[in-house]
């Protein structure tokens, strides 16, 4: 995996974020740290990210690395 990289996209301007953004961005960053061992990591590997309300908050990715 030497030539990919992992990005990690939220969208922080969401409603659930208002009130407390960094409990929010912890809970997500908790959430996929214990569930990326379910996915093969290669460039292409993607996944949109939900908050605690359930509304679609960003997307996680592996590319390229320089992509």
């Amino acid at each position: 995996m030497e030539n990919a990289k992992f990005v990690l996209e939220v969208d922080l301007s969401a409603d659930t974020f208002r009130a407390d953004a960094a409990g929010e961005l912890g809970r997500i960053l908790r959430y996929w740290g214990g569930s990326l061992r379910h996915y093969e990591l290669t460039p292409g590997t993607a996944e949109t990210i939900y908050d605690s309300a359930y509304n679609e908050a960003g997307t996680w990715r592996i590319s390229p690395k320089g992509a």
